[in-house]
């Protein structure tokens, strides 16, 4: 189970110190692109719509009921505070598939907890633990007064969690689609194990299959808007749960509360040149971690040298795990990517390439345990990622092209490219998206603050920081560290949401925020 946001939002009620925190100028700084190029600045932000005041529910229509054993059975050790107390509730809301609008509905888990009169719903990566216990965890992590002020609304995205998970990969088939080798070979093992998983999801899912997406999860947290008797949506998102927001901003401009977007995913269509700047951050990080990894004198030494050992040992040798799959370099890599994106776990996940090194690849493979492992308490999260991902997109490369991508990538970045450029094997066999991709924007809606990582192996900053450009109403600040989301590892970045959400402070656009 995921840590990296152990300490989320830990201080947002705390008065943080915000030294460090360095206003730059009204109109973003220029960035540097991975080529080295400087892009040039956008046009300077003009005044609209104010940021709303917090208002509380009226006439709220759903119906919480206990649920504190199943959600501290769901999060496990080392589990959350006595003092802490979790209901949940059904969301309902339109399938909206294409050809059959809004004649089937989805049922979705929501889960609230705290007892501030102030909905604050939180929205978590696909990938990443479901929306509810993604809530749970973080309210552990909040000091009670901030419980006093706000409610957490955690809601399991539609195809995970317990809001009917996708589950609809053959299990042995997981394994194969993180197995992309990272030195050599092409996608053709991956990009077969996509068709078999394609296969199964049209069969398993039917009329669900294209109705797992962004818009539509855009759409589900208006249903609960509307259910939570709020007028407008007050919302944290992280990852790829910050594109559910910002999709949510253009379909609904004028029910925006406070929203913070924390690691915003590049809005590009080209999915193949996005995953490519996904890759040089995972690269980039990879530096990052080797130089905590030195700074703490920890025993791995070299990761970069480490790694090429380690996947050259495991590709003579590949272990077999309990469930007879093997750990090969891909699932390794894999693995490793994982773990780089959780920056509070990165002393556990040098032990663990330790470990492998040594012959004992148990503590490196629990960071692909969440694709691996499946039951019916935590779904294997490779399921709903492909679905939404795969209709978030229109992006599909024939297998020659998929080779020359991997190449390509693999050339630029070693470690990386591969475990990277996989992920456009998994959506080759997908449907392709019919209706065209949401526009970029959200004229209309109050300030958004968007938080940006500068090294972040999943939502790059240059990519958040392109996202925030083409919304007009978007005020960044940017943590110049590492890992995937600035919020709780940044103070600098926290104090400025703490801000933004309870007291209505808006930051200076182009703020930086030191490493």
């Amino acid at each position: 189970m995921r840590r990296r946001r152990t300490r989320l939002l830990a201080a947002l009620l705390a008065v943080t110190a915000a030294a460090g925190c360095a206003a730059g100028p009204s109109v973003r700084p220029a960035l540097v692109e991975n080529d080295g190029k400087t892009a040039t600045p956008g046009p300077a932000k003009t005044p609209g719509v104010p940021l709303p005041p917090l208002g509380e529910p009226q006439s709220p229509t759903l119906k919480w009921a206990d649920c504190d054993d199943d959600t501290r059975q769901r999060i496990g050790t080392p589990g959350v505070p006595d003092g802490l107390h979790f209901t949940c509730a059904r969301v309902t809301a339109p399938l909206d598939a294409p050809g059959e609008p809004r004649r089937s509905l989805v049922r979705l888990l929501a889960l609230k907890v705290g007892t501030g009169p102030v909905p604050l719903v939180v929205v978590n990566d696909v990938d990443g633990d479901p929306g509810t216990v993604y809530a749970a965890r973080l309210a552990a992590t909040l000091p009670p007064v901030f419980l006093e002020k706000f409610s957490l609304i955690g809601l399991d995205r539609r195809g995970t969690g317990l809001s009917g998970a996708a589950q609809c990969v053959p299990a042995g088939i997981r394994h194969d689609l993180i197995d992309a080798d990272p030195a050599q070979g092409g996608l053709g093992d991956v990009l077969d194990a996509a068709r078999k998983a394609g296969q199964q999801c049209a069969i398993e899912l039917d009329d669900s299959q294209t109705a797992l997406d962004s818009w539509r999860g855009a759409g589900d947290l208006d249903e609960l808007r509307k259910q939570l008797g709020a007028d407008r949506l007050n919302a944290l998102g992280h990852g790829d749960g910050s594109k559910v927001l910002a999709e949510y901003a253009v379909r609904y401009p004028g029910q925006v509360g406070r929203m913070v977007l924390d690691g915003v995913p590049d809005p590009g269509a080209d999915t193949a040149a996005v995953l490519d700047a996904v890759a040089a951050g995972a690269q980039s990080t990879l530096d990052a971690f080797a130089a905590d990894c030195a700074a703490r004198r920890c025993a791995l030494g070299d990761p970069k040298a480490a790694l090429t050992a380690l996947t050259d040992q495991l590709r003579s040798t590949p272990p077999t795990g309990g469930d007879g799959t093997s750990f090969g370099p891909g699932v390794a890599m894999f693995a490793v990517y994982t773990g780089l994106a959780q920056r509070s776990r990165w002393p556990e996940l040098a032990d663990a390439i330790t470990a492998a090194r040594a012959g004992n690849t148990g503590p490196l493979a629990v960071f692909a345990a969440p694709v691996l492992q499946d039951s019916r308490a935590q779904p294997s999260r490779i399921d709903a990622t492909i679905a939404t991902r795969c209709n978030d997109s229109q992006t599909r490369l024939s297998a020659d092209q998929l080779d020359q991508v991997v190449a390509g990538m693999r050339g630029k970045y070693p470690q990386f490219g591969a475990v990277v450029a996989q992920q456009l094997a998994w959506c080759g066999p997908w449907p392709v998206r019919t209706e065209p991709l949401p526009a970029p924007g959200a004229p209309g809606a109050p300030p958004i603050l968007v938080a940006a990582t500068a090294t972040d192996p999943v939502t790059p900053g240059v990519g958040s920081t392109r996202a925030a450009d083409q919304m007009p109403s978007a005020v960044t600040i940017t943590w110049q560290g590492a890992g995937h989301g600035a919020l709780g590892a940044s103070p600098c970045v926290t104090d400025a949401a703490r801000a933004f959400l309870v007291d209505g402070k808006i930051p200076a656009d182009g703020t930086l925020c030191p490493a």
